[in-house]
Order: structure tokens, then sequence, then C-alpha cells
């Protein structure tokens, strides 16, 4: 078939990849995992005030400081594409995140809700000690991971979305932030620790 478009082939998969790996990245796909676990509580209007708060900690709050991080010149995207870069961003994610999970304590959020930013807090405390040597997938991860827990929550039928995550993967390849197997690594991690994690504290 010919090219139409007028862009080399290439061109066009890393517009694709990169239109993917801004859309998915880690901060939409936490909203759309806590909107998500939000409305599987009893009462979702209860639920959706929780993922409000998940929200706030695990996404809101470290895309500000991710931005502030660019405005000082401490990285030079909002992807934080330098290994050693995202050493100094996840401990503070982490905070932010233990930030959460002592609101919900203290005001006693339903158990779903918890664990979702728990089980956000063990695959960062997982994700830290593999990048201080290994540029590990922080998209594939969070995708994954998300994936895990909306199964839990809903349906294992949810797995059939999974293609998603080699979707995202291939973003990162193509766009070479990241290897087939530091993407593989990344959905590995976040797949078995946030699922487990969150069926353990979610009961």
């Amino acid at each position: 078939m010919t090219n139409t478009t007028g862009i080399a082939p290439h061109q066009e998969e890393s517009r694709a990849a990169r239109l993917i790996t801004d859309g998915m990245e880690p901060r939409n796909v936490i909203v759309l995992v806590s909107l998500g676990i939000g409305l599987a509580q009893d009462n979702p209007l209860t639920g959706l005030a929780w993922a409000l708060e998940a929200i706030l900690f695990a996404a809101v709050i470290p895309m500000a400081y991710i931005k502030y991080g660019m405005r000082r010149g401490m990285w030079a995207d909002r992807h934080i594409g330098q290994r050693q870069r995202r050493l100094l961003l996840i401990p503070v994610i982490m905070a932010s995140v233990a930030t959460a999970i002592g609101g919900m304590l203290w005001l006693e959020a339903p158990r779903q809700m918890l664990a979702l930013v728990v089980a956000m807090l063990a695959t960062l405390a997982v994700l830290l000690p593999i990048t201080a040597f290994w540029k590990v997938s922080v998209h594939t991860s969070v995708a994954a991971g998300a994936l895990a827990m909306l199964a839990d929550a809903y349906s294992p039928l949810l797995w059939i979305a999974a293609p998603v995550v080699a979707v995202i993967a291939w973003s990162r390849i193509i766009l070479r932030d990241h290897t087939v197997a530091q993407t593989v690594a990344g959905a590995a991690v976040g797949a078995l620790v946030a699922g487990f994690v969150f069926a353990v504290v979610s009961g």
C-alpha cells in the first residue's frame, strides 16, 4: 500500500509512540485506576471522594513536583528519562503516597481504597532499588499494576486488556526510552507487587 501521508514510516511510528507514551503516562493511569476502584465501592460517591484523595497524593502532587523540577533544570522532560534523576523523584512520590495512606488510616477509608495506595507505595519501594542500577519502566509497571488491581476489584476477565500494557511497552521501546527487558520487568513488577498487595490488604 502506498504511503500517502508524506511522513516516513519510522516517523509515523515515533509519532504514534509519543502519543501513547504521553497519553498513558503513569499520572493518567493512576487517575483512571483510582476512579475505577472508587466506583467499585458499595457507595460509589464515597468511593470517588476517596479516589480524589488518592489522585491528589499519587498523581497531582508528584506531577507538580516534576513540573517544579523541570523549571529548575532538575530534569529535561516530565517522563524523567535519566535514570539517576528518577532516584531523586521516586522518594518524593513515596512520601506523598505515604501521606495518603496515613490520611486513609486516620479517616477509616474503605479497604480497597487503602489497598490501592498501599499497593502503589509497595510498587515504588520495589522499583526504587532496581532503578539504582537499571532503568526499569515505570510506564509498564504502573499500567500492569493498575490492570491487576482492577481485575481483582471487578473480574479476572479484565486481563483481556493486557495488550494495552504491551502497546505501552512498544511505545517506550520505539522512543528508545527503554529496552524490551526493561519494559517486561516493569510490567512484571507492577502486576505481581501491586496485584499481590492489593489482594492482601483489601482482604
